[in-house]
């Protein structure tokens, strides 16, 4: 497409666009002029708009006024034709009509942020001396931040096209600390330096705030305030409600913060003196009353319409009166605003006055670093939980990341701007989109009305009711404390609401700094308490229940049952650490105990650690000691489950248990099992002094002479679990050397002795007819690394292992980790996908250079013609020794779980 092209298809009137060459993609915005009920089809109205983009960008809010433009809109380009004036007039047509609609929604917010401000602006500030009538100066800051982050989130920061900012109320608490603080350290007596200080702190909270938040962001981990334990972040919010309350007190009452002490005198002069009486109660009951209304009825507009009647009804019932305004005012129902200049009303932007280089000492804003930090703490924990909260909500999709971001940039210029920190409230933004706040347009609106309301100046505030003031600050508190403390009650464990408690109890009785610590230590006491009490055993096991794949003849399976009873199987589970390993040292001291030795004496322990997330170094010292018990009970400690390199390895290698002698380490737990089990077999034919008598091999891990080693260190052989063996042995294995009786005398060379090794323990029957099967057997000698079938292919025969070692890999689309089976001299192979013709179900590889008979899927359908009994004798056996070898594989298979 050339260039003229690209006007034709804007605007058919001629233009002069500086066109980019590399432009490429351009998006051609046409004119269409489609409508719906809802207004322009893609308008700043319509229902399926999309309010993520910026306001003074190709915002979808102008969809429809970009097309009266004939925009291009790319990266490339460098200038657009000016419009036509119809087209500008249809523009703002189509603004105007959008701002109309967002008035419903601006007045709300308004509403919210003016009693929001009365009410928790003026607490900005404790209310004892030096910061006595401070309430104007605090809702200035209020509204100045609420400005700036309504701005920062109508211009593109949030993805809420509504999103309504406002100060950060959980601050308060931690603020009165700052300005305590400030005040010891400067003292009363220089009022001007104290406050110049405590601004400049309030402002350093906001700054610090927003360099937490852009980091958070723009490192992509706002998830990571989801692992902050919730309970917690619940006892301080119960907190900041219990402050509240009492803050709703002092406010209504009319006395300063730091006369407000819970004790007999105190409670005199709230209950026995009649005007402070009315003072508080009034306004904590309409308090209580709003929330029995919204109890029973759950309008969005209840709430803001509540605190709109009650002055309107104050100045009813004054007018009614006839009471003088000043008389309320001394009485303390009237707020008391001192005049600015000449008695005139303070302006708004009083508190920058106090931003001198003379008046600010920079050691107390050393001094509240501390405190800053719990601050700091606090206000990053409510944006991560808050936006995807509202996300819900709306049924939007935002990116926590990019909103984390917008509050860093919101919050940095709160401080630059000398004002307190903001973020997105959520009842406000959902409130605001109910009534038709979801554009930008309206956030934009809502911005300006703010700072009108903040360029009118704290004058009217002298004519708010305190019991609106009051009554605003206990609903707070009271919601506060009730999410804490009632709405938990079913819902955490018995601790963490212990941990609640004692978190607002703290706050309360000290301060905040004190309440988030001591917080944070009984969450830590109680999850190790609770964390002790979890078993970390999994499962206990003997090695009869537990055998290895290997498949093994029918005789040195038998074998391997009885005398495995010697292995003891230890599964652990979770993190180890000082509190859980307790329980395993004394279980595993247990087994060691004279009366459980001598009903099982124990060879071998198997600690498998597979599903062990860490090890600390107290659990890893704890095994140090166990090797040590058990080294000298001659029991070998056998782990198996992770990697040297592993979190858990290291931990054992930094004790140095690795590596010593009568430790041994395995991958995993049937590798673990496969080495006693040959250890067992080897220590028997060694014995006996029989390992060149028949073919004999092992899988696996060849160094298996732990109890030659052993033996050769105790004073006797005749010990115990070396009876044992012998006995077993004689009752299994040794029939398994025996010939069969009534054997012809030719019947002395392969495969005829493999075959009889491979059944002879099944049942009794004359072998000798097995002599017709050998012209059917072919022999084979495969290398090591030898493919004999793969799975899914079709089968071929069934071998009979003469020598050597096979080793099976079966693959499961949804199960992670291949299962392997060896196969040993004296088993068969393949032998269920031979008889029914089926394809291969595992992939079969010559572990060890092997002598194997092949019978030969035409050589089994010739033998069922030529000799159909012993077809039929063979098949029952094959099949009988097949059920043993899969029972034998999916029990170790089923203990692994």
């Amino acid at each position: 497409m050339t260039s003229a092209d690209v006007r034709r298809t804007v605007s058919p009137r001629k233009s002069k666009i500086r066109w980019d060459p590399a432009l490429d993609n351009a998006i051609v915005v046409t004119n269409h002029h489609s409508y719906d009920q809802n207004g322009i089809n893609g308008g700043p109205y319509s229902t399926h708009e999309n309010e993520s983009t910026p306001l003074l960008g190709p915002s979808p809010a102008f969809h429809s006024s970009s097309s009266y433009y004939g925009v291009i809109f790319s990266r490339s380009l460098k200038s657009v034709t000016v419009p036509k004036p119809t087209r500008i007039r249809q523009a703002l047509h189509d603004t105007a009509i959008v701002s109309l609609r967002a008035i419903p929604a601006v007045l709300l917010g308004s509403l919210l942020n003016i009693l929001d401000g009365v009410s928790y602006g003026m607490i900005i500030f404790p209310t004892s001396a030096p910061f006595t009538n401070l309430g104007p100066m605090g809702v200035s800051m209020f509204f100045v931040s609420c400005v700036l982050a309504q701005l920062c989130f109508t211009f593109g920061g949030s993805g809420f096209a509504g999103a309504n900012g406002s100060m950060m109320i959980e601050v308060v608490p931690f603020y009165h600390i700052l300005a305590a603080s400030i005040a010891q350290n400067i003292g009363e007596d220089k009022p001007a330096e104290v406050i110049a200080t405590t601004i400049v702190a309030y402002a350093l909270s906001s700054v610090l705030t927003g360099l937490s938040f852009f980091l958070l962001g723009a490192l992509k981990l706002g998830t990571l305030i989801g692992f902050f334990p919730r309970h917690i972040l619940v006892g301080c919010i119960g907190g900041v409600g219990a402050f509240l309350i009492e803050t709703g007190l002092t406010v209504s009452m009319r006395i300063p913060d730091d006369n407000f002490v819970i004790d007999l005198r105190t409670l005199k002069f709230m209950f026995l003196e009649p005007h402070t009486l009315a003072l508080w109660t009034i306004p904590l009951g309409l308090a209580i009353l709003l929330r029995v209304i919204t109890s029973k009825w759950s309008h969005q507009l209840i709430f803001p319409v509540y605190f709109v009647v009650i002055p309107i009804l104050f100045y009813i019932i004054v007018a009614a009166a006839q009471v003088n305004l000043d008389e309320l005012r001394e009485n303390g129902w009237l707020f008391d605003i001192p005049g600015g200049v000449k008695g005139q009303p303070e302006k708004w932007w009083r508190f920058y006055t106090y931003f001198d280089r003379n008046l600010i000492h920079l050691e107390p804003l050393w001094s509240t670093l501390p405190t800053q930090f719990a601050l700091l703490f606090f206000n990053i924990l409510h944006p991560p939980l808050n936006v995807p909260a509202l996300a819900v909500s709306l049924n939007e999709d935002v990116d926590t990341n990019k909103e984390l971001v917008a509050h860093g940039y919101s919050n940095i210029l709160a401080g630059v701007f000398g004002t307190v920190p903001n973020y997105l409230v959520y009842v406000n933004t959902l409130l605001f989109y109910r009534v038709g706040g979801d554009t930008r347009v309206a956030g934009f609106l809502l911005a300006v009305a703010t700072t009108v309301l903040l360029l009118v100046g704290t004058g009217p505030i002298a004519f708010i009711p305190v019991t609106v003031v009051g009554a605003l600050i206990f609903v707070l508190g009271i919601d506060l404390v009730k999410e804490a403390l009632w709405d938990t009650r079913h819902r955490v464990s018995r601790t963490e609401y212990i941990t609640i408690v004692s978190i607002i109890i703290a706050m309360t009785v000290w301060d905040f700094v004190i309440g988030v610590l001591f917080g944070i230590v009984v969450s830590c006491f109680f999850f190790v308490v609770q964390n002790s009490q979890m078993r970390s055993i999994r499962t206990f096991h003997t090695g009869n229940t537990m055998m290895s794949t290997v498949r093994r003849p029918n005789a040195q399976r038998a074998y391997l049952k009885e005398v495995s009873r010697q292995t003891t199987i230890l599964r652990l589970q979770g993190f180890l650490f000082f509190g859980t390993i307790t329980y395993v040292e004394e279980a595993i001291r247990g087994i060691l105990d004279a009366p459980s030795w001598q009903r099982n004496p124990v060879r071998f322990l198997v600690v498998d650690l597979t599903l062990v997330a860490g090890v600390d170094m107290s659990s890893a010292e704890a095994f140090v000691r166990v090797q040590r018990v058990l080294a000298a009970k001659y029991v070998t400690l056998v782990f198996c489950g992770f990697k040297v390199d592993s979190a858990v390895g290291k931990a054992l290698k930094s004790v140095g248990i690795m590596g010593t002698e009568g430790v041994e380490l395995f991958l995993t737990l049937n590798d673990a099992m496969e080495w006693t089990e040959n250890v067992y077999l080897k220590a028997y034919y060694r014995s006996q002094k029989l390992e060149m008598g028949i073919p004999f091999a092992l899988p696996g891990r060849q160094d298996v002479d732990v109890i030659s080693s052993y033996q050769s260190s105790q004073t006797s052989v005749s010990s115990p679990r070396h009876t044992m063996l012998s006995e077993v042995g004689s009752r299994t294995i040794a029939n398994e050397l025996r010939s069969p009786p009534m054997l012809e005398d030719t019947a002395t060379s392969e495969p005829f002795l493999t075959l009889v090794r491979a059944f002879s323990s099944f049942e009794e029957f004359d072998f000798n007819q097995f002599l017709a099967l050998v012209p059917y057997l072919q022999r084979m000698s495969v290398p090591e690394g030898f493919v004999l079938w793969r799975q899914d292919e079709p089968s071929d025969g069934l071998y009979l292992i003469e020598s050597g070692i096979l080793r099976a890999t079966y693959e499961f689309a949804e199960y992670a980790q291949n299962i392997e089976e060896s196969m040993v001299p004296g088993t068969l192979a393949g032998e269920l996908s031979a008889l029914s013709d089926l394809p291969r179900n595992a992939t079969a590889v010559a572990e060890r250079p092997a002598v194997l008979w092949k019978l030969s899927t035409e050589n089994l359908r010739l033998l069922g013609t030529e000799e159909p009994n012993l077809a039929r004798v063979f098949t029952h056996m094959v099949l009988k020794s097949a059920k043993i070898d899969y029972d034998t594989l999916l029990a170790a298979l089923a203990g692994r779980q």
